[in-house]
């Protein structure tokens, strides 16, 4: 067992001291939250792709003959699935089990609502959100094309605004459980990739994305739409912006939504088929 001497005993407490007076005063003070939490979410897109680089150069030998382009999309969905699982848990715990925008709770109106987690959830994934249509446009198209800046745009934007303004942030978590079928979708990818496009793993991922996307993106939009008509007394007085960010960008996502649905279906039919 190591014993410290008295001297380093306090000399540690006071570098421990230090940097909970920056984390607490500067980092986490509420004016720098959305700034420092944009740049962890920038950084953290950083680490996961030079990570998933070094761990699949090693571990994944289908990985070293892939071409440059595959990649940077191999890279790029690890990057998307690592914020997507993290942005779905954090919406689900805003949206369905803290109390922050229950009914229940008489502190302000439900569109004004806004806390420090909440706020520096929605900053990580902006983060997210610019260094992956950074990504897009700078391998265009090998990383999707306009429709994915189109989502990604009008993502980035409604996200901003509500961790910025706080306004309507329970509206922009329902619209980020979306995320919940990323995962699936990028394991596809995977699976494609490997040449596993006619094993059991790759149905039964189709039957997977094919149940979270209609659960995530088709019902719980209707959801969100019905909130908001059940609440529309308050949504009129969030900013004229903020309305049509609330009206305008789930509608918009919800056209794209079921377009790609129908894609799903139809790509599902067809494995089924060959199966058969």
């Amino acid at each position: 067992m190591i014993l410290l001497s008295k001297e380093t005993t306090m000399e540690i407490q006071s570098y421990q001291n230090q940097a909970e007076l920056l984390l607490k005063e500067y980092l986490l003070a509420d004016s720098s939250i959305p700034y420092t939490s944009v740049i962890c979410g920038i950084f953290s897109c950083k680490m996961v792709y030079d990570l998933t680089q070094l761990f699949s150069s090693v571990y994944f030998k289908s990985y070293l003959i892939l071409s440059k382009v595959q990649r940077n999309e191999w890279n790029n969905r690890s990057i998307s699935t690592v914020h997507a699982i993290f942005i779905t848990v954090m919406s689900l715990y805003f949206v369905f089990w803290s109390n922050l925008y229950s009914d229940n709770q008489y502190a302000g109106m439900i569109m004004f609502r806004s806390s420090a987690l909440s706020t520096f959830t929605l900053g990580v994934s902006v983060g997210y959100f610019l260094a992956d249509i950074g990504m897009i446009i700078w391998f265009y198209p090998s990383l999707g094309g306009i429709e994915y800046v189109i989502h990604h745009f009008l993502s980035l934007t409604a996200v901003a605004y509500s961790m910025m303004t706080g306004e309507g942030q329970l509206y922009t978590f329902m619209v980020l459980i979306s995320e919940t079928t990323t995962p699936g979708i990028n394991l596809r990818w995977y699976l494609d990739t490997a040449g596993m496009k006619r094993s059991r793993a790759y149905l039964i991922n189709g039957v997977v994305i094919f149940v979270t996307w209609l659960v995530a993106r088709i019902l719980l939009f209707m959801y969100l739409f019905y909130h908001v008509y059940l609440h529309f007394d308050q949504v009129k007085l969030v900013h004229s912006y903020g309305l049509l960010l609330i009206f305008v960008v789930p509608f918009i996502l919800s056209v794209m939504n079921l377009m790609w649905f129908g894609k799903i279906i139809k790509g599902l039919r067809k494995t089924l088929a060959k199966r058969q």
